[in-house]
């Protein structure tokens, strides 16, 4: 009983209108001091005011499981992306109510606004929408649901406590993958920013024979089949297929530095999801090596339809670590389980040109075996402290060091060119479109 009571009193919440009311019942009783008409006015007031709240609470509490709500999400979220998250509500009153909604969301989003007003009228349902996005890979605890009720009386609010605990776990972007799959199946990837590239002569993967349409290269006319069928016919080829595709990440402290909340490891895992998926799309094998100050993870290429949730939980559990990269170990890594010509897109950072001396002679060996790319990133800040004007002695400091570095950035580009290696420097909200352009480019002139 005692217990019964201790709810009780734990779920009811006095509102502004009834300390409005007893305000207003206080000053007729002050007031009938010194005006003796009011009589019994301020007495049959406070008795109403007791009434109503009286029969507030009843009607609040007439029925046991006034009010249901729960909480519906993926089973998965998709790191940096907006994922919805409903909350479900359903009323069992026979009178319209006011429902004020909190949703314990997890402490990694340091939120405390997620409050939603709604109302009902009565036996209604209804569907709450909200967005969440995650900055971190891991786990994510959601608490319970909290609903304060309030009749049409308004002066006392009911709290109901659901408990919709649960646990979910948040994936590199699988929402941007799906988009730029998505494109991809319909032929639509140039709305996403990826170029049309002319392909420059044609693959030697031979494909069918197929009539002559305008457009198709006379030099591919077999005039063999064009005399049998006597009508004009053409090889077709296709894509090399089959081939090797690598992502290698780079989990070194260089990958720490932030930008818009996402780490640059953030940036690159999602990037390195949407190649790879592409990649299998494109029929060539995907793999993924990760590295720090020794080596993380090494997934076999491969284009098995389960290779992609593969990469996918391999990339959930990555985490920046707080050492050099290790090159030597990549590049061990890379000639012992790497036994095939392969396209290796290594996701790294420099910042100065002293940082790619120390690596340079493994990249470049690396080089001598396989199509190496590095993908390295903007110091946007820099850049754009670089482009504003300079209004004092400081200013021009500032501007001329964020311009050296702005310009090392562009050095390090053409001495890996230099050395026969390719690379993309990047700002990191264009990774992933800068990332896909370039392998495409690289699909169409065959130089795997």
């Amino acid at each position: 009983m005692n217990n019964l009571h201790t709810k009780f009193y734990k779920n009811l919440f006095l509102l502004k209108r009834l300390f409005a009311g007893l305000g207003f019942v206080v000053l007729l009783f002050l007031f009938s001091f010194f005006f003796p008409w009011l009589g019994d006015i301020p007495m049959i007031s406070f008795v109403l005011v007791i009434v109503l709240f009286a029969v507030d609470i009843i009607l609040l509490y007439k029925i046991e499981a006034g009010i249901f709500a729960r909480r519906n999400s993926s089973e998965r979220l998709s790191n940096s992306d907006e994922n919805k998250i409903s909350i479900h509500i359903e009323s069992f009153y026979s009178f319209p109510v006011k429902i004020g909604i909190i949703d314990e969301i997890p402490f990694q989003f340091q939120r405390r606004d997620v409050w939603f007003n709604s109302a009902l009228s009565s036996y209604q349902k209804k569907t709450i929408e909200y967005y969440l996005r995650p900055l971190k890979r891991g786990e994510y605890s959601f608490g319970d649901i909290h609903l304060y009720v309030q009749s049409p009386l308004a002066l006392v609010s009911r709290r109901f406590t659901f408990e919709q605990s649960q646990v979910l776990k948040v994936y590199p972007s699988f929402l941007q993958m799906r988009k730029f799959e998505l494109l991809a199946i319909s032929n639509r990837l140039l709305e996403a920013g990826i170029k049309k590239i002319r392909r420059l002569g044609h693959s030697m993967e031979f494909d069918r024979i197929k009539n002559y349409v305008p457009g198709d290269d006379y030099r591919t006319v077999n005039w063999k089949a064009s005399a049998r069928r006597g009508d004009l016919m053409v090889n077709s080829y296709t894509d090399e297929k089959s081939q090797n595709v690598y992502c290698a990440i780079d989990k070194s402290r260089a990958m720490k530095m932030p930008f818009d909340g996402l780490s640059l490891l953030d940036y690159a895992i999602n990037a390195s999801l949407a190649l790879t998926n592409i990649a299998m799309l494109k029929d060539d094998k995907a793999g993924i090596i990760t590295v720090s100050e020794k080596i993380g993870a090494v997934i076999p290429a491969d284009r098995k339809p389960a290779q992609l949730n593969k990469i996918l939980e391999v990339l959930y559990k990555e985490k920046t670590r707080y050492l050099e990269l290790n090159m030597e170990a990549l590049y061990l890594t890379v000639r012992h389980s790497i036994k095939q010509r392969s396209l290796i897109v290594f996701y790294t950072n420099f910042e100065s040109m002293s940082a790619l001396e120390r690596q340079l002679p493994y990249l470049k060996k690396i080089a001598r075996f396989h199509l190496l790319l590095i993908v390295f990133f903007e110091n946007t800040e820099l850049k754009k402290l670089s482009r504003e004007p300079a209004i004092d002695v400081e200013g021009i400091y500032i501007k001329t060091i964020a311009e050296k570095f702005a310009f090392e950035k562009k050095q390090i580009v053409l001495e890996l060119a230099r050395h026969g290696i390719q690379s993309i420097l990047t700002s990191p909200q264009n990774l992933t479109v800068n990332t896909i352009n370039r392998y495409l480019e690289i699909k169409v002139r065959q130089v795997i």
